[in-house]
């Protein structure tokens, strides 16, 4: 069980490679699976990660002040991590703005910018992965999949902004910095309260890479699909 990470890892790492060069089919459009995707990753949120905040915040008050306006900062931190992840959607949008085409070049300060933190966070799966084995190969198993999943929504973003160069260099840096972040957490145990602002950071950045390929109009979204995934995978946490 204690290689079970890095083979869930290394699965990530190959969803960031080859979820690119997947194709629709006649019974499932692109956009629907996405949907799916994108469904599950939203009841991950609010049934798994939104509770774990809650006993988080718990662990984050035993070492700070309580009565005092961090008395929630775990759930300022999941803010943190949408306001974060917003802004770099703005920026994006922007920068892809500029040409129209979504061609960002490599060079691009605005790819590097998009590139580099979702670094981190790919990372951070990576290293929550290891964490979470101490909880059972089952909820590292529900983890995995979640995340694989919502892979699939972060890279339709991605190449929609930065077509050929995330396709020629961003989904190789996103896929090593999942088994860096395993890397890393072979090498180092975080305490509690630092485990728990990650978590907090991640649930908002997840909340906010599927609101916005779900919610604008036109993105087309499938929303039966969407409903299904939420309604499947909320199932299988509240069954675990």
């Amino acid at each position: 069980m204690e290689s079970a990470p890095l083979y869930f890892a290394v699965g990530l790492a190959l969803v960031h490679l080859f979820v690119p060069l997947l194709r629709p089919t006649a019974l499932v459009s692109t956009r629907q699976w996405l949907s799916f995707a994108g469904g599950v990753s939203a009841a991950y949120v609010f049934v798994h990660l939104l509770p774990a905040l809650r006993a988080g915040q718990r662990t984050l008050a035993d070492v700070g002040p309580v009565e005092s306006f961090l008395d929630h900062h775990a759930y300022l931190v999941a803010l943190a991590g949408f306001v974060v992840f917003y802004g770099l959607e703005n920026l994006a949008q922007r920068s892809s703005g500029d040409d129209g085409d979504g061609t960002n070049t490599e060079t691009s300060g605005v790819f590097q910018l998009h590139v580099g933190t979702f670094s981190v966070y790919s990372g951070l799966v990576g290293y929550l992965l290891v964490h979470r084995i101490d909880d059972g190969l089952r909820s590292v198993a529900v983890f995995a999949v979640a995340m694989a999943l919502h892979f699939f929504v972060v890279d339709a973003g991605f190449r929609r902004h930065h077509a050929d160069a995330y396709h020629r260099r961003g989904r190789w840096i996103l896929a090593l910095a999942v088994l860096c972040g395993w890397g890393v957490a072979q090498l180092f145990a975080l305490a509690e309260p630092s485990l728990a602002v990650l978590e907090a950071f991640l649930a908002g950045g997840i909340v906010l890479n599927v609101t916005k390929e779900e919610i604008p109009a036109e993105r087309q979204s499938a929303f039966p699909s969407f409903v299904v995934g939420a309604v499947c995978y909320a199932t299988l946490l509240l069954g675990a």
